[in-house]
């Protein structure tokens, strides 16, 4: 054999062990991006359901919140109408007909009453208006309202963010289809520089991605 002959098949030697390698490499990469796509896909779904969820929670408890209002109001205008026919007995003096109303008052309104009338309202020009601008003045539903609004607050937040999840791991799902492309791509073309170049760019998309990947919160269940 020549040495022409011989540095061919050197050269055809080395091409195909590069070519071996560089096929090697882009079947790990095609591999574990698709596995990786098919989890990234999976939290998506699962993070959409969270989202879903937590607005669902959101309005049951708007829902519920509204009616607690609507409950409060109503409280409020007994505790007013009963509170005028009270005050109209208690400033005439008729001691039968004031106490018929007050035992008729709400519990929550009554402490808020005898603190009021504790401060003579009758002779002391610096006493309050009315019982409801006084501290002891509660509403259960009013507060349970404020309390349901809050609670509707934080799951609009919760749902907020496994939203934004959600998109994050759907940009990955096409990062990582991106980095499949690169990959598949690679093995069409016959020069190794080429070769090298693209499946370089769908390792570097590969890592980069899966990098970012591990920050995410993983939501998971059997």
């Amino acid at each position: 054999m020549s040495g022409t002959e011989e540095e061919h098949s050197e050269v055809s030697g080395l091409l195909g062990h590069v070519h071996g390698r560089l096929e090697l490499f882009a079947t790990i990469l095609l591999a574990v991006a698709a596995v990786l796509t098919a989890w990234s896909s999976y939290q998506s779904s699962r993070w959409s359901g969270a989202q879903a969820i937590d607005f669902s929670k959101a309005s049951a408890s708007r829902i519920e919140s509204t009616k607690a209002s609507t409950k409060a109001g109503q409280q409020s205008e007994v505790d007013v109408i009963t509170f005028t026919a009270w005050a109209d007995a208690y400033a005439a003096g008729d001691e039968f007909l004031s106490d018929f109303y007050f035992k008729r008052f709400r519990p929550e309104f009554k402490p808020a009453v005898d603190a009021w009338v504790a401060t003579r309202p009758l002779k002391n020009p610096k006493a309050p208006p009315t019982p409801f601008v006084m501290p002891q003045y509660k509403s259960a539903a009013a507060e349970q309202a404020a309390a349901l609004v809050k609670e509707a607050e934080v799951h609009t937040a919760d749902a907020t963010q496994s939203n934004q999840r959600s998109d994050n791991y759907v940009l990955a799902v096409v990062l990582f289809a991106a980095a499949l492309f690169f990959a598949g791509i690679s093995t069409k073309l016959s020069r190794p520089r080429q070769r090298t170049w693209i499946l370089g760019l769908g390792y570097l998309l590969f890592l980069c991605t899966f990098v970012w990947v591990l920050t995410f919160p993983i939501s998971f269940s059997v």
